[in-house]
């Protein structure tokens, strides 16, 4: 089961979240049929928005990530709320490139130059939003450059996704470590020590480590205290009244040329690929309101 953990470290001066999110990634990729690379970019930018969805505090806060890019993926589009549901899609599922020299998928290219906005609806009049470039478009470097830059928290983050030969997902998680404004210096010290020396994330979930046991490597060393655990799933909120509501409100010109095609009509979410079948006569019954 998929899940985060939230935790405090050096006696409040750093807080720290870790996720395993494997099974959100593959119900990912098998509703949007991505390529290995695809599912890469889009698993550690859900891993992402799921961890950062529940720093949130209102249970009604909404967290989209969305990256706009030069690169053959052209996009990815992540949202998340307080409570560990998060959903998303590449713009591109279907780009394939070269792995790196390193045989590694090289994400960095699917997404090359671009920008990443971080949008916060919190329930105000207006959503706070945040603009960064990508850094490297690896995600994982390129969240760590928002939060220091948008929100003056200096932070380390690490994602991971690796994939089975039959491209499907075999781990995917990630962490976020953040420390607060009175961290000491002994403590900002021994995290910059301690950063450069782990193993990736993909590495330490093939350990079989834990969130809690990819804490505890990061920061055992600082009295690691575990405070919540939060189950985190792919959920996706559309309905066929949803989009019944979208359709509504076309033109009646715009509704009258649907049935002149004299056959149903299929609308698709973006976000999970369900499909939804509308009628003749319900196209007929919009047109009539």
């Amino acid at each position: 089961m998929d899940y985060i953990v939230r935790a405090m470290a050096a006696k409040g001066q750093i807080r720290a979240f870790a996720a395993t999110t494997k099974d959100l990634v593959e119900f990912a990729r098998a509703s949007h049929n991505t390529s290995p690379i695809a599912t890469a970019a889009l698993g550690r930018l859900l891993t992402g928005g799921a961890m950062m969805g529940v720093m949130m505090k209102g249970d009604n806060d909404m967290l989209t990530l969305k990256i706009q890019c030069s690169g053959p993926i052209q996009g990815l589009l992540v949202t998340a709320d307080a409570k560990g549901n998060v959903k998303g899609f590449a713009y591109n599922p279907e780009v394939m490139l070269p792995p790196r020299e390193d045989g590694h998928l090289n994400v960095g290219a699917a997404l090359d130059l671009g920008v990443l906005s971080v949008i916060k609806d919190l329930g105000l009049k207006e959503p706070y939003v945040g603009d960064t470039a990508l850094q490297t478009g690896e995600i994982a470097e390129d969240l760590t450059y928002y939060f220091a830059t948008s929100e003056q928290v200096p932070s380390a983050v690490g994602l991971g996704v690796l994939m089975n030969k039959e491209n499907t997902v075999r781990q995917a998680g990630g962490f976020i470590l953040q420390l607060m404004p009175f961290a000491e210096e002994e403590t900002i010290a021994a995290l910059e020590e301690k950063i450069p020396k782990i193993s990736s994330v993909t590495e330490m979930l093939e350990q079989g480590m834990t969130p809690e046991g990819i804490l505890k490597e990061l920061l055992g060393d600082l009295e690691l205290e575990i405070t919540d655990t939060i189950p985190t799933q792919f959920v996706c909120d559309c309905s066929k009244e949803r989009f019944e509501k979208g359709l509504s409100c076309l033109s009646k010109p715009e509704l009258r040329s649907l049935l002149g095609e004299g056959k149903p009509v299929e609308t698709v979410c973006h976000f999970c690929s369900r499909r939804y079948e509308f009628s003749l006569d319900e196209i007929r019954a919009m047109v009539r309101k």
